[in-house]
Parts: structure tokens; C-alpha cells; sequence
């Protein structure tokens, strides 16, 4: 048996990716997983040129991911990149499956020549905070959100 791997998302990754963001608590319903928009939007996705979503196997199974955009500021020529997600099965989390996500999103960041990494996290998450600083990453400002309408499913969707 060989250890875990991490790999660029491939559109057929749908279906336990969307077991994780249910897992994660992302308002993604469970019936996503079979949808098409949803197929067809994470498709899509899995092909732009400003984001990367990895995902890390074992034994032959999607068992975390990543997901990061890659931003342009104007106060710098260079870019930064934004984790908008990274999830492992509560199962395996301790074992080292983040931490493979998190190195290789970094190596992708600097390769591309990012000068910052940067993403948010609820205030309650006091196990991911402790991974993020094992990972050399620090607590910085204060996020500010305003909501401009609930959330909506795709279209299709209930």
C-alpha cells in the first residue's frame, strides 16, 4: 500500500469533493453530489487559469482538498493566492493529509510568483487555527462580511 498523494482535481472528483464541503458545513447539499449544474460549474472550474483545487488520495480515495484563486492587486505587480478551501475527512484529520495540501498549494504559489498566501477562517475553528500556525502561517486583521442575499442553490436546484 502507498502513502497518500496529492494531485490536480480532475472534473470525475465531483462527487467526493462535494462529500467534503458537506462535511465542511458549506451549505452545499447532499444531493449535490449527483446535480449536474454542480458537475458541470466544478468542471468548469477544474479548467481556470486563476484557481487550482487539489486533492489529496489514499487507498484510491479523494479523502481532502484545496481549493485557491489566484488574486491581482493593485498595490503590487505581483499576485497573491487566496485559499478559499481545504478540507480533510474528519476521520483522517491528524494524519498529515493538510499539511500535503497545504505544502504543495504553497509550492504552486511560489512557482507562480505570489507574494503572499492568505485565507479566512471561522473564529470558533481553534484546530484549523493551530494548523495554520504550525504551518508557519499568522493571524492577521480583522474579515468583515456583508451578506447581500441569502444563499441560493444552482439553478435546478430546491
Amino acid at each position: 500500500m502507498s502513502g497518500p498523494t496529492v494531485r490536480f482535481a480532475r472534473p470525475e472528483d465531483w462527487p467526493e469533493v462535494a462529500a467534503l464541503l458537506v462535511e465542511l458545513g458549506r451549505g452545499v447539499p447532499p444531493s449535490a453530489a449527483r446535480d449536474d449544474a454542480h458537475r458541470v460549474r466544478f468542471a468548469g472550474h477544474t479548467r481556470a487559469l486563476d484557481a487550482v483545487t487539489l486533492v489529496a488520495e489514499a487507498e484510491g480515495r479523494v479523502v481532502g482538498f484545496l481549493d485557491m484563486w489566484y488574486q491581482q492587486r493593485l498595490g503590487d505587480h505581483r499576485p497573491q493566492a487566496y485559499v478559499q478551501d481545504l478540507v480533510v475527512t474528519e476521520a483522517l484529520r491528524g494524519k498529515g493529509m493538510g499539511s500535503l495540501l497545504l505544502r504543495r498549494a504553497e509550492e504552486l504559489a511560489r512557482k507562480r510568483g505570489c507574494f503572499r498566501m492568505w485565507l479566512v477562517t471561522a473564529g470558533w475553528r481553534e484546530q484549523a487555527h493551530a494548523f495554520y500556525r504550525k504551518h508557519g502561517w499568522e493571524e492577521y486583521g480583522t474579515w468583515f462580511m456583508k451578506p447581500l442575499e441569502a444563499p441560493r442553490s444552482l439553478p435546478g436546484l430546491p
